[in-house]
């Protein structure tokens, strides 16, 4: 399999057979291989810097229904919460002088933040922080409000596809949801300026090799500036409650194939792989990425948050997680810069 990762390395592309075969017959040796060529590509581009955005997440009111997620609109157990504009700019004010230069702003598709509410909660943290970049990852908007968004302000959208396969996507997702409109949401966003990140969940039920390759194919093409994947971890309050979650060793394999492939883009060591492997963070750096997304929301509200079980850091104030964070990514040879950490072109 060496040999699809060196092709990989040269072409930035492997064909979907090439694909399927290099994901479902890699050996460990294969993943150390691959594990250093990502990190040698992203120390070549980005240094020994990682990038830190400051997570707010601000809703977790949902009108949606995907199976998989915890904050989906028929879980009744779930302890509704919302932020006032003035309860995010606090987080922002507090991470501002933690030293994050982003804001990620991030919630379930709620319709009681109106495009307005939006483009003034923008506007406000540009013209109070306007050295920082917004990130919004609120889902699935129409081209005219992810315009309005942008004029205000917003410098990137997240929109995770979680898979590029239609018939597994509508195995995920209620029918009033459809990959292709998603799609469009991202091509939207990257046509609009944005800058871009789409990703997938790693072990999300009835996925396989042959989705995954989709995967990579479909971001080849899309050319994002960044690329979220986590492991799936299932919620005890969903359809999928039951199924095994994604393993770390694919997820941290699957990230060091995104960094070979597409050389200089943004690749998070997300919350969910530390919470499936208390180092997990670290070990996704080591394996190719370069920013992580510490949670700056308020404290009685992280645990309300919850997408999938078990999430770490939610008792944590954002001084101790900053601080913390800090000292876990030392300790394998890297630093925390006060950076927007924007995309880099080569």
């Amino acid at each position: 399999m060496k040999s699809l990762i060196d092709k990989l390395e040269k072409d930035s592309i492997l064909t979907k057979d090439e694909f399927t075969s290099l994901i479902q017959n890699h050996s460990d040796d294969d993943e150390l291989y691959a594990a250093k060529k990502a990190r040698k590509i992203a120390d070549d581009i980005y240094g020994k810097e990682i990038y830190i955005r400051g997570l707010i997440e601000f809703t977790n009111y949902c009108r949606n229904d995907c199976y998989y997620c915890g904050i989906q609109r028929s879980n009744k157990c779930a302890e509704r919460y919302r932020l006032s504009k003035e309860q995010i700019l606090l987080c922002c004010e507090q991470g501002y002088e933690l030293g994050y230069r982003t804001f990620v702003l991030q919630g379930g598709e709620d319709p009681f933040y109106s495009d307005e509410a939006i483009e003034d909660i923008v506007r406000s943290i540009k013209s109070r922080f306007s050295d920082c970049a917004v990130t919004l990852s609120i889902g699935e908007k129409e081209y005219e409000s992810y315009k309005r968004f942008f004029d205000a302000g917003a410098d990137r959208y997240l929109l995770r596809h979680e898979t590029a396969n239609d018939e597994h996507y509508r195995k995920l997702h209620p029918a009033e949801l459809s990959l292709e409109h998603r799609k469009n949401c991202l091509y939207q966003l990257k046509d609009i300026g944005y800058q871009v990140g789409c990703g997938f969940m790693v072990g999300s039920p009835f996925q396989t090799a042959e989705t995954l390759a989709e995967d990579f194919l479909f971001i080849h093409d899309l050319k994002p500036q960044m690329v979220g994947i986590g492991p799936f971890i299932p919620h005890q309050k969903t359809r999928f409650a039951d199924e095994k979650a994604g393993t770390l060793k694919q997820t941290l394999f699957l990230l060091s194939l995104l960094r070979i492939m597409e050389k200089n883009v943004l690749l998070p060591a997300t919350t969910a792989l530390a919470t499936i492997d208390p180092t997990g963070r670290e070990k996704g750096i080591l394996a190719g990425a370069n920013v992580v997304m510490p949670n700056l929301s308020p404290v009685d509200v992280r645990s309300k948050y919850t997408l999938y079980d078990g999430k770490v850091c939610t008792g944590e104030e954002a001084a101790e997680c900053r601080h913390c964070l800090e000292r876990r990514i030392e300790s394998v040879g890297y630093h925390v810069v006060i950076s927007r950490g924007d995309y880099k072109l080569v």
